[in-house]
């Protein structure tokens, strides 16, 4: 068929639509060339499409859709192209109604949108924050670990949520307890992959009925492999021991010393199991876990303190206007060059060496020296035993009696939260642990008739 041959079927001029005669090449009124015409397209069978009545299952074959006049008209008086979900009934791949109105899938994002809908075309990952709540507590009743992110999905045995994917932090990434007088924080700071610390807090009881409180804390040596088992087995095994010898009636400075041998052989038992991988690195050099220790025990009037390595104890006189006090000295080669004489603390502490530790818990240690201190205060005070994520921020006594807060001896929890907090806003450079212990001396006459 030719381009000529079907202008004269042409009604009118594609252009200005003025009548056309048989033959006509160019419009008469417009000028407009009508060979540039397209042609048409070939016949097609027009097939119907059926859509059956809501709930009627298939249709009756042979019936046109009949579209639903618009409730609204625009400027222009012709109805406007928009339809609501209920308008138009249809069925699913299944054969099955699709929903109506009221049982929509669809989410609204208005603000008086009806509650429960989806999103769109797609199903988010993280649900409606409105239903978590329900989903959450299904998973928990179903004793399955939920995620932190979407607060729905089940977390895997590798650690992933199976709903948004999100890798869920690990427990030891901050961890708080609070056991009756005492009360330790420990997080992972902002600098590090993981938390190498380690806490045990515990109370027990001396023959005499008096009580007994227990606080150790232990810090992973980074350069070593496994820090964070390492200062895991150093204070459970510090405290089991303390558990054990102070009810039998064992001097609590002897229980210290005890208490870290014990730990001692934790961390060395470490070094002897079979079959550890290599962490991040294949290449790295794989030496024995190594971790410090530093330890404070409440008892029979007593204050007694036992370390290894550069984690410290501070005194905090609840009367701040009495003198703090730091009760340990450091296992570094810092220390080293004070108490020889070469260098003052300041000059010492501002060498880049200044915290190379010369004592650690772990099978190359050179010599295991358990350093332990009884001290007998005559006031009340707070016990400050921390990781040196947290003295880097607050090195002398008193720089550390005024970051922790007023209230610290009645709120222990509080004030050991704040302090971490103290060293987070410094920087976080590394895992910070804080355990306070609340120490009450009873006034003399005190109790008296």
């Amino acid at each position: 068929m030719s381009q000529s041959h079907q202008q004269a079927s042409l009604p009118g001029c594609p252009s200005c639509e003025e009548p056309l005669e048989p033959g006509d090449l160019f419009c008469g009124a417009c000028g407009y060339d009508l060979s540039a015409v397209p042609a048409p397209p070939g016949d097609r069978p027009t097939v119907a499409i059926t859509v059956p009545a809501q709930g009627a299952g298939a249709a009756a074959a042979g019936g046109p859709v009949e579209w639903p006049p618009a409730s609204v008209t625009d400027s222009a008086d012709v109805p406007a192209p928009t339809h609501r979900p209920a308008d138009l009934p249809g069925v699913d791949s299944g054969g099955k109604p699709l929903p109506t109105a009221e049982g929509t899938a669809v989410r609204y994002d208005e603000p008086d949108a009806p509650e429960g809908g989806a999103s769109g075309d797609f199903e988010l990952a993280a649900p409606d924050p409105r239903a978590a709540e329900h989903a959450t507590a299904g998973a928990v009743a179903a004793g399955a670990k939920v995620c932190v992110a979407c607060r729905s999905g089940r977390v895997d045995t590798d650690g992933y949520c199976e709903n948004c994917g999100h890798a869920q932090p690990r427990e030891r990434d901050h961890m708080e307890q609070e056991l009756g007088p005492v009360a330790a924080v420990s997080d992972r700071g902002l600098r590090h992959h993981r938390n190498e610390d380690a806490f045990a807090v515990s109370t027990t009881a001396l023959p005499d009925g008096s009580p007994a409180v227990v606080a150790i804390v232990c810090d992973g040596v980074s350069s070593a492999s496994r820090p964070d088992e390492a200062s895991a087995a150093a204070a459970g095994a510090a405290n089991e021991a303390l558990l054990e010898s102070l009810p039998r009636g064992t001097h609590p400075q002897q229980a210290m010393h005890e208490a870290i041998l014990a730990a001692s052989e934790a961390v060395n038992a470490l070094a002897q199991e079979p079959g550890q991988a290599l962490e991040h690195d294949q290449h790295r050099h794989q030496n024995a876990p190594a971790c410090t220790l530093v330890g404070a025990i409440m008892a029979g009037g007593l204050l007694v303190v036992g370390w290894v390595g550069d984690s410290r104890v501070y005194w905090v006189p609840e009367d701040r206007s009495h003198a703090s006090a730091r009760l340990t000295e450091d296992d570094s080669w810092a220390a080293q060059m004070v108490a020889a004489g070469l260098m003052n603390e300041a000059e010492a502490y501002a060498d880049e060496r200044a915290h190379a530790i010369t004592g650690w818990l772990g099978a190359d240690a050179y010599e295991l020296e358990p350093h332990t201190a009884s001290f007998k205060p005559d006031r009340s005070g707070l016990v400050v035993v921390c990781t040196d994520g947290l003295w880097n921020y607050a090195e002398g006594a008193d720089e550390m009696a005024a970051a922790v807060p007023a209230d610290a001896y009645e709120r222990p929890l509080h004030g050991a939260q704040v302090l971490v907090g103290h060293a987070l806003d410094g920087g976080g450079h590394d895992n910070v642990t804080v355990a306070l212990l609340p120490f009450a001396v009873t006034a003399p006459g005190a109790g008296s008739a």
